[in-house]
């Protein structure tokens, strides 16, 4: 009989379930799709040099009155009185190279902020921009894994699932890890079913059809293309960096 991996590789589908599964997990990866996690993996690929999550506006609004660059979005929209919100998009300027910019989000960085929380636990940032990256550097590492997912207010959402899901496939193919938590099962099937049209998958699910409503197409299209942001930001301190030379 074969024997079973060492380490697991487990998804949580909101920070609302997270008190369930903090105490066992070594690394966290954080994850808020559409959009928070994308902004974030563009904004390093875009060579930023750091980024602070904060969980609130009045947080964020503390940094602005000191002169940081500051992102705030609620609701899928930006928040009246900040130099930009949640789109990746936003992030892919020139001008931004070099700088430190802080975020508050409805669901990413309040998620980041909470993973936190979990006494000796790596957090690292996850979206479809770093997948096979992301997923490659995970498979090297000698810990137990939990994705936390942002969902939407803290309630499930389809999109950081699948997500997880493709994350968790990944892992559980090279052998080296394993999972035992329904979530982690559901996650890896919702993933196994939507692959191969992960927008077309989305259409009716309820933040793309938020978005949509506020013209923010553009922004899901980007958010769910694979790949096209090779970088690892990991949580270090109060900050967010790019992981380099592993």
């Amino acid at each position: 009989m074969p024997k079973k991996p060492k380490h697991k590789i487990e998804v949580c589908f909101s920070p609302h379930d997270f008190d369930l599964f903090k105490t066992e997990f070594e690394l966290i990866v954080v994850i808020d799709a559409l959009r928070a996690t994308s902004a974030i993996c563009a904004a390093f690929q875009n060579g930023i040099k750091s980024l602070i999550p904060v969980s609130t506006i009045e947080e964020a609004m503390v940094y602005k009155e000191k002169g940081y660059l500051v992102g705030a979005e609620r609701n899928g929209q930006l928040v009246e009185g900040f130099d930009f919100g949640n789109s990746p998009y936003s992030y892919l300027n020139p001008k931004l190279k070099g700088e430190t910019v802080v975020l508050s989000t409805t669901n990413g960085t309040k998620s980041i902020n909470i993973a936190k929380q979990s006494e000796n636990a790596t957090v690292v940032i996850g979206s479809f921009l770093n997948l096979d990256h992301l997923s490659t550097w995970l498979s090297k590492q000698d810990k137990n894994i939990l994705c936390l997912c942002s969902g939407w207010k803290d309630k499930f959402n389809l999109e950081d699932t699948i997500c997880a899901g493709a994350i968790t496939t990944q892992l559980l193919e090279t052998g080296k890890f394993y999972s035992d938590e329904d979530s982690s099962v559901a996650a890896k099937y919702l993933f196994l079913s939507a692959k191969d049209n992960i927008f077309g998958y989305l259409k009716s699910s309820s933040h793309r059809r938020r978005l949509k409503k506020l013209n923010l197409n553009n922004d899901i299209k980007y958010c769910l293309n694979p790949n096209t942001a090779p970088v690892i930001p990991i949580l270090k301190g109060d900050e967010i960096v790019e992981l380099k030379d592993f």
